[in-house]
C-alpha cells in the first residue's frame, strides 16, 4: 500500500488545468440533462413540495461533500482522489469498491450520454439515422479526450460557458417566481473538481476558489432557474407525463419557452441540451480513464491503466473508455429503451456511495490528522462546514439510500418485482459485491486512524508562513466593506 499511495502521489499525468478551467467545471460542469430535462420529470411525479424538499436536502449534501473534498484535495492532490482516500483512510477494500463503483459510474454513462444525444436530434425530426449522430458525437468527444486533459479543461470551458449563458438568460426572460423544483441527482458530476486536483497547476490556489463556486450553483442555476420552471410549467403538463427521460420536447425549460410564445427559442434551447448532454459524455470519458488509471497505480485493476504516455494521457483508459462507448449503437435497434434503463440502473445510486464516502474520508482523516499530534492550522483549505458538515453529509446519503431501497422493493404505484428493484438499486449489489470480495481476497482491515498515511502526496507547508498568511487576509478583509466580505466568503 505503501507503494501504491507513491504511485498515485507521484502519477505523471498533465498538470495543465488552469483557475478558470476549474472555476468553470465548478459552475457549469455537472448542468445537463438531469437540470435541463429530468427536472420536468421529477415535477410532474413529486410535486413542487416533494421536491422543494429533496432538493434542500441534497443540495445541503452536496455543499458539505464538496468542501470536504477540496479540503482533501488541496493537502493531497494526489491521482484518483476518492478511490486513494479511501483506501488510506477507510479500508483497502473500501477503496476497490469505491473506485471500481466510480469507474463503472463514468464507464457506462458515456454510451448513455450518445444514446441520449442522438435522441435529442428527434426534436428537428431529422430524417438521418441516429447511428450517423452517434459516430460524429462519438469522434467529437474522443479527439477532445485525446488531446489530453488541456483539451478535457478548454472544451468543458465552453460548454459549461454555453450551458451557464443559457440558464441566466432563461432567468431573464420571465419575472421572479416561488417554487423551488428538481431532481436530487441532478447534482452529479460535481465531485470532479476534486478528481482535477492531480491535474491542476497549482491547486493550493485554485482549489478553495473553485470549490467554493458550488454554492453559485446551487443557488443561481438551480434554485432560481427552477423556481421559474415551477412558476411556468404546471406538473400535471402533458408533455411531461409519460415522457422519456431524454425527450427534449419533455424539457420544462423548452416547454416554457414554447408557452411564451418565442419563435426560435425552443431550438436554441434544445441545442444547449445537446451541448449539455455532450459535455457529460466528454466529462465521463475523463472521469473513468484517470480512476482507471489510479486503480492501476494501485494494484486494484490490470497495470495497463496506469500508463501514461508523455502527454500526460492514460491512454489505456481512455481507449476502454471509448470502446465501450460504441455501445451507444444501440440507439438504432428496438432494444433502445431496455438497454438505456440498465445502463442508467447501473449509474444511478454511484453518486450517492461517491459522495457518502468523501465525507466519510473527511471525517477519518481529521480524526488521524489529529491523533497524528497535528493542528488544524497546517491545514492549507478548512471544509466551511467542518468536520459536523461532514457528519451531516453522512448522514444524508445514508437517508437516501434507505429511502431509495424503501421505493425500490415497493415502487409507487406497483407491486414488489425483482425488475423495478436493480432498476432502482442495482448498484448497491455492485459495490457489496466489490467490497466483500476483495475484502476476503486481500484479507485487508480497516485503517486506524494512528496508522493512516498522513504524508505521501501531501503538499508540503511551511506552517508558520502558512498561519502568518492566513491573519494577514483576514486583516486585509477585515477592512472592507460588508459585501466584499460576504463576497469573498462564498467566492
Amino acid at each position: 500500500m505503501e507503494a501504491a499511495a507513491k504511485r498515485t502521489a507521484e502519477s505523471p499525468l498533465a498538470r495543465r488545468l488552469k483557475s478558470r478551467h476549474l472555476q468553470m467545471i465548478a459552475i457549469g460542469g455537472s448542468i445537463g440533462t438531469g437540470l435541463f430535462v429530468n427536472s420536468g420529470k421529477a415535477l410532474s411525479s413529486g410535486g413542487p413540495a416533494s421536491l422543494l424538499i429533496a432538493f434542500g436536502i441534497i443540495g445541503c449534501m452536496v455543499f458539505t461533500v464538496v468542501h470536504a473534498l477540496g479540503e482533501l484535495a488541496v493537502l493531497f492532490p494526489v491521482a484518483g482522489s476518492f478511490s486513494t482516500y479511501s483506501t488510506r483512510f477507510i479500508d483497502p477494500a473500501w477503496g476497490f469498491a469505491m473506485g471500481w463503483n466510480y469507474g463503472l459510474q463514468w464507464l457506462v454513462v458515456f454510451p448513455l450520454e450518445l444514446v441520449a444525444a442522438s435522441m435529442t436530434i428527434e426534436y428537428w425530426n431529422s430524417p438521418v439515422n441516429k447511428a450517423v449522430w452517434v459516430t460524429i458525437f462519438w469522434v467529437c468527444i474522443v479527439l477532445i479526450n485525446f488531446f489530453g486533459v488541456k483539451g478535457y479543461g478548454e472544451a468543458e470551458f465552453v460548454f459549461s460557458m454555453i450551458k451557464v449563458v443559457a440558464v441566466i438568460g432563461f432567468i431573464g426572460f420571465k419575472g421572479l417566481c416561488s417554487v423551488f423544483v428538481t431532481a436530487a441527482f441532478a447534482f452529479s458530476g460535481t465531485e470532479l473538481v476534486g478528481l482535477a486536483a492531480a491535474e491542476t497547476a497549482n491547486p493550493r490556489k485554485s482549489l478553495p476558489s473553485a470549490v467554493k463556486q458550488v454554492f453559485w450553483r446551487i443557488t443561481l442555476f438551480y434554485i432560481v432557474a427552477l423556481t421559474l420552471v415551477g412558476l411556468l410549467v404546471p406538473y400535471n403538463n402533458s408533455h411531461l407525463l409519460g415522457s422519456s427521460s431524454v425527450d427534449a420536447t419533455a424539457s420544462p425549460f423548452v416547454i416554457a419557452i414554447q408557452n411564451a410564445g418565442i419563435k426560435g427559442l425552443p431550438s436554441v434551447m434544445n441545442v444547449v441540451i445537446m451541448i449539455a448532454v455532450l459535455s457529460v459524455g466528454n466529462s465521463s470519458v475523463y472521469g473513468c480513464s484517470r480512476t482507471l488509471a489510479s486503480l492501476g497505480d494501485m494494484g486494484l485493476a490490470p497495470r495497463i491503466f496506469a500508463y501514461i504516455d508523455r502527454e500526460g494521457r492514460p491512454l489505456a483508459g481512455i481507449i476502454v473508455t471509448s470502446l465501450f462507448g460504441l455501445l451507444a449503437y444501440v440507439a438504432t435497434s428496438d432494444a433502445e429503451g431496455d438497454v438505456f434503463n440498465w445502463l442508467l440502473a447501473l449509474s444511478g445510486l454511484s453518486s450517492i456511495f461517491t459522495w457518502g464516502s468523501v465525507c466519510l474520508c473527511h471525517i477519518l482523516f481529521r480524526r488521524a490528522w489529529k491523533v497524528q499530534g497535528h493542528s488544524t492550522d497546517e491545514i492549507p483549505f478548512k471544509a466551511q462546514a467542518g468536520v459536523i458538515g461532514s457528519y451531516i453529509g453522512l448522514a444524508i446519503n445514508i437517508l437516501v439510500l434507505i429511502a431509495q431501497f424503501w421505493i425500490a422493493v415497493w415502487p409507487t404505484g406497483g407491486t414488489p418485482n425483482a425488475v423495478d428493484f436493480f432498476q432502482a438499486y442495482l448498484a448497491a449489489p455492485v459495490v457489496i459485491v466489490c467490497y466483500v470480495g476483495y475484502k476476503i481476497y486481500a484479507r485487508t482491515s480497516f485503517v486506524r486512524p494512528s496508522e493512516a498515511d498522513l504524508v505521501t502526496g501531501r503538499r508540503e507547508v511551511d506552517v508558520a508562513t502558512l498561519i502568518e498568511e492566513i491573519r494577514l487576509q483576514k486583516e486585509e478583509l477585515r477592512a472592507k466593506p460588508w459585501y466584499y466580505r460576504t463576497y469573498k466568503f462564498w467566492c
